[in-house]
């Protein structure tokens, strides 16, 4: 197992990383008039699940790294509401959906072992 040095080093960080790449470019075939709603809640959402990865991993206590930890996974929920209401409202198809359903729910599986083993060290 590598050395944890930085929050670059966490696979939840590197995960998120990918998730808002793929995030970012769903938003793009959206369309226009979505810009400031659907496309802004969205890429708010996705760059902060991993900005708060990193942003727990910076603070000084467990307590508080949980905290944003699981700020984290609620934008993860996030993305997953307003990815589905894209394919109900018919801007993007099933199967884009699924894609990025896929990357929500793996983010999701790591950040919640990440959350449990913080919990039980702690305990």
């Amino acid at each position: 197992m590598s050395e944890i040095r930085s929050h670059r080093d966490l696979v939840a960080w590197q995960k998120a990383m990918e998730l808002a790449s793929d995030v970012m470019q769903f938003t793009k075939s959206l369309p226009v008039e979505e810009r400031f709603g659907l496309v802004s809640q969205l890429r708010r959402a996705c760059v902060s699940v991993p900005s708060n990865i990193a942003e727990g991993y910076g603070r000084g206590t467990t307590a508080d790294y949980i905290r944003f930890l699981r700020t984290a996974r609620g934008s993860l929920y996030e993305i997953d509401t307003q990815a589905l209401l894209c394919v109900r409202f018919a801007y993007v198809s099933q199967s884009t959906y699924d894609a990025i359903l896929e990357r929500v729910n793996e983010c999701g599986r790591i950040l919640a072992a990440l959350i449990r083993s913080l919990e039980d060290r702690n305990a």
